[in-house]
């Protein structure tokens, strides 16, 4: 059985004003062709499909036209698709009935109305392995406090709900699984102790953090297909592994090779092997003061590319204003500046907050609930839904 693992399209992703759509459509029709190609038997999808909780038309018209095609791949039995943080369950929830048709399982919340147990049989009907399909789990399902539970409390309730599902998850597939010598595959949308990130990243469980290694899960899975870092890596053992997006999501991505994961199994034993995604847009990242700079971007020959300058020059002011004029005349496209000041009495360099450039309009929203220090997260799940929606009404009318 061949198994194909991805995650993380974030799609209608907002890039500091600059849309993703192109690259996401080269990538999904990629996709499709390497189903065939590689005669994939499984595709896992591990969470974040969206970028928001309301995601443009454009984006819902990529993902369902996708999902529509992979009905012609002959060899592909079972999609399996779960949700992400930055996923709203009622949009990923209300075709589900429609794509069992087409074999594809939607997971959203794992709660005690879903079944994250998914069969996969080949064509002679019989099982030929198992996925517990877990998606991210909010906090509904994996913990309960009250406004005087302490931080420490709040990471032990996070962490012990988080091994008891999938505990159970596992108890349940040992169940159908029997004497058969066949697969068990975790998925999960979570950062594992070790995982590297990458700036696009933020924390997702508020109020602790996971003490939950790759070894814990790789002990109780065949194979473990993680989403939410965006970088491919593997946590600890050689098949517990995060795919990492397909398109490059912040400029600290900017020289990652993007993969997925192809996994192959003899018997229940995963040999994992890896496909680079071709890239449609470069981001690139450049450092110095304003004349390297200039150089630099005088080098540039993909005009389509993203930039992101740090800059280190004694008048930034001018710099900036010079090097976004000749930026202009040439027409590229920077995307953001960064100042960096040098404190002459400890020669550290200091890195400039965050400008208004690097932030989409969702992490300015963040950012400000922050600020009030909002304990209730219920509270705060419900402010950022109505953001989202009132922030996607503006953009269609405009």
């Amino acid at each position: 059985m061949r198994l194909l693992h991805t995650s993380d399209w974030h799609l209608g992703q907002n890039f500091m004003g600059q849309s993703r759509q192109e690259e996401h459509k080269a990538f999904l029709n990629w996709l499709l062709e390497t189903l065939k190609k590689e005669k994939i038997n499984a595709l896992l999808v591990a969470g974040d499909i969206f970028d928001t909780g309301t995601p443009p038309n454009y984006a819902l018209e990529l993902y369902y036209n996708f999902l529509k095609e992979l009905s012609s791949i002959k060899s592909l039995k079972t999609t399996i698709i779960t949700a992400g943080n930055h996923d709203s369950i009622a949009t990923l929830k209300a075709p589900k009935q429609l794509l069992e048709i087409l074999n594809i399982k939607i997971i959203t919340s794992g709660d005690k109305d879903e079944d994250p147990i998914i069969s996969i049989y080949n064509d002679n009907k019989e099982l030929e392995a198992i996925v517990c399909a877990v998606p991210f789990l909010r906090d509904g399902v994996i913990r309960e406090f009250s406004a005087n539970t302490t931080s420490k409390q709040k990471e032990e309730l996070i962490n012990n709900g988080i091994k008891a599902y999938y505990q159970n998850c596992l108890k349940k597939a040992t169940i159908l699984k029997g004497t058969l010598d066949i697969p068990v595959i975790g998925m999960g949308h979570l950062t594992l102790l070790g995982g590297k990130n990458s700036d696009s990243q933020r924390e997702i469980y508020i109020g602790g953090k996971l003490d939950i290694g790759g070894n814990y899960l790789g002990d109780m899975f065949d194979y473990v297909a993680l989403g939410h870092l965006h970088r491919n890596q593997k946590i600890d053992l050689d098949h517990v592994q995060y795919s990492g997006s397909p398109i490059k999501l912040s400029f600290s991505e900017a020289n990652d090779t993007k993969k997925v994961n192809i996994i192959l199994f003899e018997n229940s034993k995963a040999i994992v092997s890896k496909i680079d995604i071709p890239q449609t847009k470069k981001l690139i990242v450049l450092k110095g003061d304003e004349k390297s700079i200039i150089k630099q971007l005088e080098m540039i020959t993909d005009k389509d590319s993203f930039i992101e300058v740090h800059l280190n020059d004694d008048n930034p002011a001018l710099a900036n204003q010079t090097i976004r004029e000749y930026a202009s005349q040439e027409d590229l496209i920077i995307l953001a500046v960064k100042v960096i000041k040098t404190d002459e009495s400890t020669s550290v360099k200091i890195q400039n907050a965050q400008s208004l450039d690097e932030l989409s309009v969702q992490d300015v929203f963040q950012e400000r609930l922050l600020q009030d220090n909002i304990e209730d997260i219920k509270l705060k799940e419900q402010l950022t839904l109505a953001f989202n929606q009132l922030y996607s009404k503006v953009q269609e009318d405009l």
